[in-house]
């Protein structure tokens, strides 16, 4: 298991484009991830809604994790997918 970290600088945080994006990376690496605010409770990554629920704002930090194979790639690959949505 990976954990990652990473401070949302998007001014409208995480909306609907960059949710879809990063559901798309994490159902294309075929690990489990989740996702969560800090000191907030993990949702599927591989849901669109369930991080749309969390209302990540701008300068909110999220933390995902991940398992699976290659977890520590797929975890830096995904973060830096939610940052290009900045």
């Amino acid at each position: 298991m990976v954990t990652r970290t990473a401070v949302i600088n998007d001014p409208v945080g995480i909306h609907a484009r960059p949710a879809a994006q990063f559901v798309q990376a994490v159902m294309g690496s075929g690990c489990t991830v989740t996702i969560a605010k800090e000191g907030g409770d993990p949702a599927p990554a591989g849901s669109i809604l369930s991080i749309m629920a969390l209302g990540i704002q701008q300068g909110d930090t999220v933390e995902i994790t991940v398992e699976g194979d290659n977890a520590e790639s797929v975890a830096d690959s995904l973060i830096e997918t939610l940052l290009a949505a900045d």
